[in-house]
C-alpha cells in the first residue's frame, strides 16, 4: 500500500498521521505533504507523539509537489472542511478519501489547554489510523 497524507501546512495532523501509519501499518509506503508546507513541524505535535512512543525526529514538513510525479493507492486529506480549505492533489490516485480533523495549531489558551487540545486531536487520529484498514481500504 503507498498513501500519501496532504493538509495545508504539514506541521500538525498530517504529521500525527504519518507517524501512526508508519507504526500500525510498517509494511506500507506512508509519507505526508502539504500544499503551503509551514516551517516545521508544531513543537506540541512532537510532545504529544512522544508521549505516544513516536519520535517525529527527523520530520521536516513538505511540499505535495514532491509527490506528484508518482502514483499512489490512496491519498488521504486530513484537514478540517469546516474550518479551512482542504488541498487537492493532482497526482494520480488509485482511490481519494477525506477525513477531517480540527486543526491543533488554532488552539488558544494556556499551554496545558493547548496541550489538551493536541492530545484530542492525536487520540481521534490514532483511532481513526487504527481502523483504516479494516474500515475504508478494500
Amino acid at each position: 500500500m503507498r498513501l500519501l497524507v496532504l493538509c495545508t501546512g504539514n506541521t500538525c495532523r498530517s504529521q500525527m498521521a504519518e507517524a501512526f501509519f508508519r507504526h500500525y501499518y510498517p509494511e506500507w509506503e506512508v509519507e505526508s505533504a502539504g500544499t503551503e508546507p509551514g516551517e516545521e513541524v508544531h513543537p506540541l505535535v512532537r510532545e504529544v507523539m512522544a508521549e505516544r512512543g513516536l519520535s517525529l525526529e527527523g520530520h521536516r514538513p513538505k511540499s505535495a509537489d514532491r509527490f506528484t510525479d508518482r502514483p499512489w493507492d490512496v491519498v488521504l486529506t486530513v484537514c478540517d472542511e469546516a474550518r479551512e480549505k482542504c488541498p487537492v492533489f493532482t497526482g494520480e490516485a488509485l482511490k481519494r478519501i477525506h477525513r477531517g480533523f480540527p486543526d491543533p495549531a488554532a488552539a488558544r489558551g494556556s499551554r496545558e489547554e493547548r496541550l489538551r487540545i493536541f492530545r484530542e486531536v492525536r487520540n481521534q487520529i490514532e483511532d481513526f489510523v487504527k481502523n483504516f484498514a479494516k474500515n475504508t481500504v478494500t
